[in-house]
């Protein structure tokens, strides 16, 4: 933390100067009310909501970035308390996850590969805490607390933020330590035994000069999903969060915030179970139905709303993340300089069941893992009003990764995944007992200079170069042992179930890019922008195992994964009007991007297998609408809607959909061969042209709220009716789009009943999933090309109460 302590000197020489009110983002500001200018319960729009997108203190419709705005009571009445949940407000965020190891969050559809977790490569959203770079997803899934507001920015983000992100990013503010002395306190309960509990008090240790912020939360919810076999409710919640911050004003112009959290997860979960199933080009004999008759099986259910599974696999999702973190705001008068040191750690232990059903097929399936990371930018940044606005910055960040995985064949592996006509294909001992080992390590180090220039060429005129230089360079291990528990050697049907491998990937790039905004004020309420950007996001290596050669080596050249390219447009409008009562945004974008990271079955190295690689080129394009309104003094209004067209552009050799899959490949227009023709498994498909996964085209949210002035025990408030509504349109919930993993189009409904007083009381009944819609969060497919598809579906109705008392 040597920046920061060189600041600390420095800002002890300039102590009593006198400079102007910084300007740019930093605990020394006032924390922007979370009510002010707030036009929509679930999104604000006002004119005077103060955001720090752009790392310096603006309101939100001079930003020119297509951004929203989520504030933390918002997120409290609407039960968006984690990054999951913020989708059915967001109608261009997606997040989707099977286990927090294995989520993913996009915007506009892009971001990380879908259903792919491989440590090798890294996200194209950005997740900030308090300024702060969360490098895994997973690290992410915290529940909010103590939360100001949240901003989610559209488009490519690497000129003004230290880690580049080139689809968005997410960035959280917590509430500041107060020098007034404040706290708050909500409780939660409803069915399925829920309850929240959140609390936070600050205020000052040494009179206007060190203040201290505790906040904390617990979650803990019965599962959703009943398994018969083990007698038990599974994916339930089990959450608990601390954190602190202390915040000294070390000199009159130099203010240091020490922050420090811990976060512990310890879910029973994550089951995904029975479907529906689906032809193959499998033979007969080795599909779902039949491979399940053979053994004398049958799920509990096969309507997966009826929610039973049987899984025999004991599930475990434990997780503890947490870190510490230095942030010091130096004025220095007409700039501002800001230094953000953190330190990071995410410990991930896990047990799944990989073949979703009560059959021993592989009996053990975790990949533990501890990472670490460290983190330091440094940030200058123009004050005032000038001709010239700048932001100029450094950032260094290094990670480790270290991780043991375990997987276990059980007694009923030989007949899923081997061929009956194999040398061992009818033994059950052949794959019984089979085990993999595997020890996986992770170096990664990332280095950037950025910066970004805004030129007020008149009064509405801006224009604003962006520039970043960055370097990446990753270094792994994998190592695979596999055993077969007889002392014996591996036999051919056994390496072809598990391959033992070592191989040491690495990756290092050096790559500029930048980008360009013009901006033009036809009035003080409306807005025009342009932006392009050339951005990359960073390559990578393979850390999931490599395709073998026919001499069983792997193949080195496939370790190694090169950058996305992306070129990204975009055009915006911000409008507000009827004395700023309505807000209207649009934003039109077109993205393309080269080199498209995703799994593969690449030919042309001599075997057919998945692995990760490049894959081409994609392009997403839509148009956004954000709005809110406020008609009277009493009725608040929102509605927000995204039409988002995303596809593959030339994707030639990718995993075959699963009525594909089992035979030879397929080339756009062949026709399939029918069910049951024998084939190679497997199969390498061209699906250019098709939808990218996990993308609705179309998509909104909208809502209101009415109140109506009361008073209740001599408490001056308002009783108020909330609703808050979601549509999502058909999405593919697979890499390559199949008829039978289609997940359909979903809509939800969100109602709240209550009474509140402004920084007092805030009391409300709450019923979420009213309608008790049945929906799937995902589909996703067994692994063999057996037809068995399976299932996350989302939550069923819940309702609750929830109580608040600030004071």
């Amino acid at each position: 933390m040597s920046l920061t302590l060189a600041l600390l000197l420095a800002g002890q020489i300039a102590a009593g100067q006198q400079t102007p009110p910084d300007q740019t983002a930093g605990p020394q500001d006032p924390a922007p009310p979370a009510e002010q200018g707030r036009l929509g319960t679930a999104q604000q729009g006002g004119g005077d909501i103060v955001v720090t997108a752009r790392r310096r203190n603006e309101t939100v419709q001079s930003v020119p970035i297509a951004i929203s705005v989520i504030g933390g009571t918002a997120l409290a009445e609407t039960g968006a308390y984690n990054v999951s949940r913020l989708t059915q407000l967001q109608p261009t965020l997606q997040f989707y996850s099977t286990n927090p190891r294995n989520s993913a969050a996009n915007i506009r559809g892009l971001g990380a590969p879908f259903g792919l977790t491989n440590d090798g490569i890294e996200q194209g959203v950005g997740i900030y805490v308090d300024q702060v770079y969360y490098s895994r997803i997973a690290s992410a899934t915290f529940d909010f607390t103590d939360t100001e507001r949240i901003e989610i920015l559209r488009g490519p983000q690497g000129t003004l933020y230290g880690k580049n992100t080139t689809a968005g990013a997410i960035n959280i503010s917590t509430r500041a330590p107060s020098f007034t002395p404040e706290g708050r306190i909500e409780l939660t309960g409803g069915n399925l035994d829920f309850f929240q509990g959140k609390a936070s008090i600050s205020g000052p240790l040494v009179d206007d000069l060190v203040a201290m912020r505790l906040s904390a939360s617990v979650t803990t919810r019965r599962g959703t999903i009943y398994n018969v076999r083990q007698d038990e409710w599974q994916n339930s919640q089990d959450n608990v969060g601390v954190k602190s911050q202390i915040l000294w004003h070390a000199t009159p112009t130099l203010d240091l915030t020490l922050s420090g959290d811990y976060n512990r997860q310890n879910p029973n979960c994550c089951v995904q179970y029975y479907a529906r199933t689906g032809a193959t080009q499998r033979p007969l004999n080795r599909q779902y139905a039949a491979l399940a008759a053979a053994q004398g099986y049958a799920v509990p259910s096969t309507n997966a709303f009826d929610r039973l599974t049987d899984v025999d696999t004991d599930l475990r999702a434990r997780q503890e993340l947490g870190g510490l973190s230095l942030l010091a705001n130096w004025d220095i008068g007409g700039a501002a300089i800001t230094s953000v040191s953190a330190w990071r750690f995410w410990h991930w232990d896990p047990s799944n069941d990989r073949d979703f059903i009560g059959l021993p097929i592989t009996t053990v399936s975790a990949n533990p893992s501890q990472q670490s990371q460290v983190s330091q930018e440094l940030r200058i940044a123009s004050t005032g009003e000038r001709r010239l606005d700048y932001v100029a910055g450094l950032f260094y960040f290094w990670q480790s990764i270290d991780t043991q995985g375990l997987q276990v064949q059980g007694p009923a592996a030989s007949a899923f995944l081997l061929n009956p006509t194999s040398a061992g294909g009818r033994n059950p001992a052949t794959l019984d007992g089979l085990t993999s080992r595997n020890t996986i390590g992770f170096k990664n180090t990332s280095a950037a200079l950025f910066g970004k220039l805004t030129w007020h060429a008149t009064d509405r005129l801006s224009i604003s170069p962006g520039l970043r230089l960055n370097y990446d360079k990753k270094d792994g291990s994998y190592v695979s042992v596999v055993t077969n528990g007889t002392n014996t050697p591996l036999t051919a049907d056994q390496r072809g179930v598990l391959a033992p491998q070592s191989y040491q990937p690495s990756f290092d790039n050096w790559n500029v890019s930048g980008d360009l905004t013009v901006a033009y004020d036809v009035t003080p309420d409306v807005h025009y922008y342009a932006t392009y950007a050339r951005s990359y996001k960073s390559g990578g290596i393979n850390l999931s195992g490599l395709p073998l050669d026919r001499n069983n080596n792997p193949i080195l050249e496939s370790a190694r994964i090169d950058p996305e390219k992306v070129n990204h447009f975009e055009l915006g409008l911000k409008t507000q009007f009827a004395d700023r009562r309505a807000t209207v945004n649009v934003a039109a974008f077109w993205t393309e991007i080269e080199d498209y990271q995703a799994t593969v079955t690449n030919n042309q190295v001599g075997v057919l297998r998945g692995y990760l690689a490049n894959a081409g080129k994609v392009r997403t394009r839509g148009i956004e609408i954000d709005s809110a309104f406020r008609p009277t003094s009493r009725l608040n209004l929102y509605a927000n809607g995204a039409f988002t067209d995303a596809k593959y552009v030339r994707f030639v050799d990718a995993p075959c959909p699963p009525e594909l899959a089992g035979g030879t490949a397929l080339q756009p227009g062949q026709t399939p061969a029918p069910a049951g023709t024998p084939g190679a498994s497997p199969d390498n498909c061209n699906i250019s042209g098709q939808w990218l996964p996990g993308i609705s085209r179309w998509a909104f949210s909208y809502g209101a709220e009415y109140d109506l002035p009361a008073t209740v025990a001599g408490v001056e408030g308002a009783f108020y009716l909330g609703y808050d509504g979601s549509y999502r349109s058909k999405f593919s919930s697979n890499p390559s789009r199949s008829a039978y993993t289609d997940v359909n189009g979903y809509s939800l409904s969100n109602f709240r009943l209550g009474f509140k007083a402004p920084n007092s009381w805030n009391v409300f009944a709450w019923l979420r999933n009213a309608f008790d819609h049945d929906y799937y969060e995902l589909l996703a497919t067994q692994s063999g090309s057996t037809g068995l598809i399976v299932g996350q579906p989302g939550d069923p109705r819940t309702y609750g109460l929830t109580a608040s008392k600030s004071f």
